[in-house]
């Protein structure tokens, strides 16, 4: 397929599908300090969390941003994974990076194990942050929660500016996973096998047995998840993809284009299930770019 090759979806507006495979601006890896262990809620960030809450980490405020990106973690992720995007985006774009129950410093609260859950849990929390347009922005399961939670804001009344789905096939493309029912060594491959995690973690008993429960939690609400049919979002959906991603094809990614009423496109990236840990600065000059697109003029 060619860059930026259109195809008609049958809905409204219309698919664009382009490739990216320019290099990182400066040709280094810029996955930042931080990495795969702080997303996995080893390490915490710190962040500005004044009239934050308990969900929302603001690790660098823009408050003169036209537009917030609401970001939604990974399986067994917490929001410090985005202080790398959060600081490759700002100031042009305010980031808000929400913080699972169960990890970090909401470790003593208990997890939520359905995603429709999870995004009831979050909806009142997130219309305080839509005095700005706002979009969102899911990696993995995130994209999923990203999904559920567009649907509940939009039948609240607000209509996200963008639905960004990173990593994720569409809702309605099954597959029969069921790593959460592994052992602790069948998750732990599963972690390696996707590349997104520090090799030191993997060493440190003391740290696994602190973040196992929420990635085996995780999991099981990703893999126990069942997209209820009818419904499509209003919102235009950006997916990104890398091509060598073992959990989502380029064609069950392109499925998303089925739920939604706002058009649709498709990045497509060099690498794997992580593409994004080693290109913070060309996705976010990406995101930057299609969220300009849909502002007002």
């Amino acid at each position: 397929m060619a860059p930026g090759e259109l195809l008609d979806t049958g809905c409204r507006g219309r698919q664009r599908v382009s490739h990216d495979r320019a290099a990182v601006p400066d040709g280094r890896s810029d996955a930042g300090a931080d990495g795969a262990g702080v997303g996995l809620g080893v390490r915490a960030v710190t962040a500005n969390r004044a009239d934050a809450g308990r969900w929302i980490r603001r690790y660098h405020p823009a408050p003169d941003a036209p537009v917030r990106l609401l970001c939604l973690p990974h399986a067994g992720g917490s929001a410090s994974y985005y202080f790398p995007f959060s600081r490759a985006l700002s100031p042009a774009v305010d980031v808000l990076s929400v913080q699972y129950p169960g990890r970090q410093d909401r470790m003593d609260e208990p997890l939520i194990d359905s995603l429709p859950d999870l995004a009831d849990a979050l909806v009142d929390e997130v219309l305080r942050w839509t005095d700005r347009p706002l979009a969102i922005f899911g990696h993995s399961m995130g994209a999923t929660v990203a999904y559920e939670l567009a649907l509940r804001l939009e039948r609240s009344g607000t209509v996200p500016l963008a639905v960004f789905v990173s990593g994720r096939r569409a809702p309605s493309r099954h597959r029969g996973d069921a790593v959460h029912l592994l052992d602790d060594r069948g998750v732990l491959a599963e972690l390696r096998a996707l590349s997104g995690t520090d090799a030191e973690v993997f060493e440190d008993e003391d740290l696994l047995s602190m973040v196992l429960p929420a990635i085996r939690n995780d999991y099981r609400a990703a893999e126990s998840y069942r997209h209820v049919p009818g419904s499509r979002l209003a919102a235009p959906v950006r997916a990104h993809i890398g091509t060598e991603d073992p959990k989502a094809t380029v064609d069950e990614v392109r499925s998303w284009a089925e739920h939604t009423e706002g058009g649709f496109e498709l990045r497509t990236h060099p690498g794997g299930h992580f593409y994004l840990n080693d290109r913070i600065s060309f996705l976010a000059a990406t995101v930057t770019e299609q969220i300009s697109a849909l502002l007002p003029v």
